[in-house]
């Protein structure tokens, strides 16, 4: 059954959800921090156990929308005064039968926080593996909020656009967030019960200014241009083999990793010169080949030039990949059931010599002039000190590397810096000596990077405080170290440029 977006009736849930108090820091107070970091984890129980036997309308839609609980019909019709319970049967949200009222949904409160302060929305979805208690998803299945959902969501540039393409949509959530900074969304998807969901989510958050579109990557924008594009696309590698189940909101029905290829041959013709694209994605490392190589062979292919800044966040082998996304499916190791599909994705790993899988952000910019001014491959493992802020510190450090590509070496030169106030400096020195072994530039915020700096480049760092120009600065190191000034300058200017796109320094 296809959600049912009725402007007055989804109004008449956003009143009785705002008047339950139906947000995420009032429901994890109801049922407490530790229930609250259970329901990460997919269990439920112990949120159920803080709100049993409570009959008030946060605990009757909690249990109903957020758990997947029946509850009685009187019980909801007390809780949806506005709605009622033949309200949320109509909107395509429940069933209702013998007194009870039995979900076909949930609905979630999800905060957020970007630049232009905290906020919340309610994501309507189809029933998950907390609401479903496990058991296997159906083929045609809308993800809610997930972990990738709020990676990206905090990737997007929070900069000003005037026309943005959300490519496969799902739910609604990039649409909801690009809209914050835009001036409009053009939001698609393959799936038409996921732009029933997107509709919903739009209307109950009482956002516009959104368009939606069906159909398949670029087909429903052909001919159109944007200033900023953003996609989680269904990049899952799925095996083309029967059996094995085809979840339309991860798995893009090709073979490998070319749904990805894909919209990296697509995305520089559908931006605007200077325009961005981020999203996220797998590659497959293949006969020797890593997974970032052939990525930079896909933007070295594209038909325009594309600036690039691609982060491998981890790297699976066949076996691990193959377990995440069938256990994301439902199924349970050690059936029979997860040992079929397992087999079939590795002989689907084999067919092609991969062995090893890559997930990670993209971000491609449509080059304003005839040539890229940015290419930037790399694996970062690290934990990310504020996932949710990467937006403002791309968007930042983009900026400054743009200032300094316009740059050329003499002007680098007489420019002034200052150390960004999240940067720290440790020295490590050996037993017994004075001099310090290795100095390492620690940053606090951003990708949470750490830099080993020799004397030179750490006393660069240190004197940049807005003052005097680079130059002045490495001239009087090179004194201070009986250095070579010129020879210091061409090691050193080269090192600012990649300490502005690290977000070690800005211009002053």
């Amino acid at each position: 059954m296809r959600p049912n977006a009725d402007p007055a009736l989804v109004e008449a849930l956003r009143q009785d959800l705002r008047a339950a108090r139906f947000r995420s820091e009032s429901l994890r107070a109801a049922w407490g921090v530790e229930a609250d970091d259970a329901i990460g984890r997919s269990l439920r129980g112990p949120a159920l156990r803080a709100i049993a036997g409570r009959t008030d309308a946060q605990a009757v839609l909690a249990r109903l929308l957020i758990f997947g609980v029946a509850q009685p019909v009187a019980d909801v019709d007390a809780a949806l005064p506005s709605l009622g319970s033949h309200g949320l049967v109509e909107l395509g949200l429940a069933s209702a039968d013998r007194g009870s009222v039995s979900p076909r949904a949930v609905v979630r409160p999800q905060s957020f926080h970007d630049d232009r302060g905290p906020g919340e929305w309610w994501v309507a979805s189809d029933l998950d593996e907390i609401a479903l208690g496990g058991g296997a998803l159906a083929e045609d299945h809308v993800l809610g909020v997930g972990g990738a959902s709020l990676t990206l969501a905090g990737l997007q540039l929070p900069t000003p656009a005037r026309r943005v393409l959300d490519l496969g949509t799902g739910c609604g959530i990039q649409a909801m967030r690009a809209r914050r900074y835009a001036d409009e969304v053009v939001a698609t998807d393959l799936s038409a019960r996921a732009l029933d969901y997107a509709r919903m989510n739009l209307l109950i958050d009482a956002t516009d200014g959104v368009e939606l579109r069906e159909g398949s990557l670029f087909g429903p924008v052909a001919g159109e241009t944007f200033d900023r594009i953003v996609s989680n696309p269904p990049f899952v590698i799925t095996p083309r083999a029967a059996g094995v189940p085809e979840y339309e909101y991860r798995d893009g029905g090709l073979v490998g990793d070319t749904l990805v290829e894909q919209v990296f041959a697509g995305v520089g013709a559908h931006l605007e010169p200077g325009g961005v694209a981020q999203m996220l994605g797998n590659w497959e490392t293949r006969g020797g080949v890593s997974g970032l190589d052939r990525v930079r062979a896909w933007v070295d292919a594209s038909p325009v030039p594309l600036d690039a800044w691609v982060v491998e966040r981890e790297e699976l082998d066949p076996i691990r990949y193959a377990e995440t996304w069938i256990r994301d499916g439902g199924t349970v190791p050690g059936s029979p059931e997860f040992d079929a599909l397992q087999g079939a994705w590795l002989d689907d790993f084999a067919a092609r010599g991969v062995s090893a899988v890559g997930f990670g952000y993209v971000l491609l910019r449509r080059a304003a002039g005839p040539e890229p001014t940015l290419r930037r491959f790399e694996r970062l493992t690290q934990p990310i000190p504020s996932e949710g802020a990467l937006g403002s510190h791309l968007a930042a450090v983009l900026a400054e590397h743009d200032r300094a590509s316009g740059l050329d070496d003499d002007a680098l030169a007489a420019a002034r810096f200052r150390v960004s106030p999240d940067v720290t400096e440790a020295r490590h020195h050996t037993p017994g000596e004075d001099a310090p072994s290795v100095i390492e530039l620690r940053q606090g915020g951003g990708f949470g990077r750490s830099v080993q700096a020799d004397p030179a480049l750490a006393g660069l760092v240190g004197a940049c405080d807005g003052e005097l120009d680079a130059g002045t600065i490495i001239d009087a190191i090179a004194q201070l170290l009986e250095a070579d000034a010129a020879a210091l300058r061409a090691a050193q200017l080269p090192a600012i440029r990649e300490l502005l796109l690290d977000g070690f320094l800005a211009f002053a």
